[in-house]
């Protein structure tokens, strides 16, 4: 079901998490949100960086905003993307560096490597209990931020089977990882609801393996079969929200995490077996590669098909000519009315500065507007680039 993308051509957006300014130095490190907003400076901190970042991404021109994963700690890499329901839900204990034994064959590295110090680094707690939802408070984030602007606001989670990748289980209550992974995407489901309840009608879902899973095993694998079923339980009853799927190669501290970086063959899945209504897919950062197997679909397609026209792993920021020649490349293969612009990934979890991802958004809507005009369509207001708006101006007359 469409609502935030209904009847608007080549939407603008960004795919979630924003730099933290500077001066939000809190995190709330597993406590719940109440207990955190009742310290004044942690109100004051949470709701003023929501608001400044907010106004960031209005000034910049995109017309579909997100909350930012304000909400998750500024710790190592992003950890907290993951972290924040492992250290909330019934079912977890403690904080430990994953065994060797059960770390995934896709995320280990040689010494010496960033990577390496990053999944090594991680710590996580232990599956000792059954697994039961408690408050995420996704529902009251969500109306902190839509209360900030008219404009709507997406809210995008971690996908419950990607949090499976890192857990050890302790416990004779599960007999494996898939059962750990259905009882997360229940719980995960419960606190959707209450987001949906809250009035929140555009929900992400971000990072379903079903890409990783099917490179390594084929599509037709059990595996696969069984992570669309967990997909599609975590998103159920969400009949009346547009639900969009995140996939990308990894992104902690701007990092690719897979070599192996094909869509070719969860394709279909993600198009047919996922139930949703966007699908986001990583293109600038592996140069359009793939874009073609949209083609023999354009103007068919069952979902909207958000593409990165900008990399959230380069520090230059792209030129708007640049972003309209790259949504040029993607119409030829999908048709303008089932396309969404936006970046590659989230701009947050250790990644880049608030200036870059500021103008790199800027960029996505001028490209976006430059297009827009060859089409005859109307244009989205872009703040940034009023010439009477600049931050500094040399008057044309000296004044004594």
């Amino acid at each position: 079901m469409f609502t935030t993308t209904a009847d608007r051509i080549l939407p603008c957006t960004v795919t979630g998490s924003w730099p933290r300014p500077r001066w939000m130095d809190v995190s709330m490190w597993g406590r719940p949100l109440d207990t955190c907003m009742m310290d004044v400076r942690h109100r004051e901190k949470f709701g003023d960086a929501l608001s400044v970042i907010l106004s960031d991404q209005e000034r910049a021109g995109l017309d579909i905003l997100t909350h930012g994963d304000l909400h998750c700690d500024d710790d190592m890499a992003g950890r907290s993307w993951h972290h924040y329901p492992l250290q909330r839900w019934a079912g977890f204990e403690g904080d430990y560096l994953q065994s060797e034994e059960t770390r995934s064959p896709w995320l280990r590295y040689p010494p010496g490597t960033l990577l390496n110090e990053i999944y090594t680094g991680w710590r996580w707690p232990r599956v000792v209990d059954k697994i039961e939802h408690r408050p995420l408070d996704y529902a009251k984030i969500w109306r902190m931020a839509q209360s900030r602007t008219e404009k709507p606001v997406r809210f995008g989670t971690c996908c419950s089977q990607v949090m499976g990748l890192f857990l050890d289980i302790h416990t004779k209550k599960y007999k494996d990882n898939r059962e750990v992974i259905w009882d997360m995407a229940v719980a995960m489901n419960k606190e959707l609801l209450a987001l949906r309840a809250a009035g929140c009608r555009a929900i992400q879902i971000e990072e379903p393996t079903l890409h990783f899973w099917a490179n390594t095993y084929g599509r037709g694998h059990e595996n696969v079969k069984f992570m669309i079923e967990a997909y599609n339980r975590e998103v159920q009853g969400l009949d009346d929200v547009e639900i969009w799927i995140h996939t990308c190669w990894g992104n902690p501290n701007m990092q690719r995490v897979i070599e192996n970086d094909s869509y070719k063959e969860s394709f279909e899945l993600y198009l047919e077996a996922c139930r949703g209504d966007v699908w986001t897919i990583e293109t600038k950062d592996r140069n359009f590669r793939e874009i073609e197997l949209f083609k023999p679909l354009r103007g068919k397609l069952n979902k909207k098909i958000c593409v990165g026209v900008v990399s959230h792993r380069t520090l230059q920021v792209e030129r708007p000519e640049d972003v309209a020649a790259n949504i040029r490349r993607a119409m030829e293969c999908v048709a303008p009315e089932q396309l969404i612009i936006s970046s590659d990934c989230g701009f947050g979890r250790q990644g880049c500065n608030r200036d870059i991802a500021f103008f790199k958004s800027a960029s996505i809507a001028q490209g976006a507007n430059i297009v827009r005009k060859e089409l005859g369509l109307p244009v989205s207001d872009v703040r940034a680039a009023h010439p009477e708006f600049q931050t500094d101006i040399v008057p044309k007359k000296a004044y004594l």
